[in-house]
């Protein structure tokens, strides 16, 4: 719960790219690395450390949502310190549950699986002529046919889920 709580928070905060990005630092934290996801203090630090790369590597925090846009990365002990207090917190509990709710209502049991405009549902080990079909056909008809399933039950503004969490900028430059 913690986890999916300070990805939900960092999303919020700084953006997609940074929320993605951590999870993916908290995969391999967890199943790689074999810590725990309960050790607040550690989590706070490997995520305080995550963050403030990913936002150093975006170069501009305004474009990830925080900080006041010098370029320059968060304090990571302060980071910490923040995430810290947070994962002792409540905060965005109510939102994770709700989530696992709604995904347990849509029939997910299981990761990984896609869920393309809100209601196509894609597992994980499908090939990639399955993602091309789909993708081709929301090419086709220019237009996507219902927003974010998670963005309003997580609580993410529309700035945010706008700006989204790749651009060719940041691909290109990873």
């Amino acid at each position: 719960m913690a986890s999916h709580r300070l990805v939900q928070y960092v999303g919020k905060r700084y953006g997609l790219r940074a929320s993605e990005g951590l999870y993916d630092r908290l995969n391999v934290y967890y199943f790689v690395e074999g810590y725990a996801l309960n050790d607040w203090p550690r989590l706070a630090k490997v995520a305080a450390e995550e963050i403030s790369r990913l936002v150093a590597f975006d170069g501009d925090k305004a474009s990830t949502g925080g900080g006041d846009g010098d370029g320059e990365s968060h304090d990571s002990v302060v980071l910490e310190q923040e995430i810290l207090t947070f994962l002792q917190s409540n905060e965005g509990r109510k939102e994770i549950d709700a989530a696992s709710r709604a995904l347990q209502d849509m029939g997910v049991h299981g990761i990984p699986k896609f869920i393309i405009e809100g209601s196509t549902m894609v597992d994980g080990a499908a090939r990639p002529d399955v993602f091309v079909q789909i993708f081709r056909e929301i090419e086709a008809r220019g237009t996507v046919a219902n927003g974010p399933v998670f963005g309003s039950i997580l609580g993410l503004n529309e700035d945010v889920i706008e700006r989204g969490s790749h651009s060719t900028e940041t691909l290109s430059m990873s």
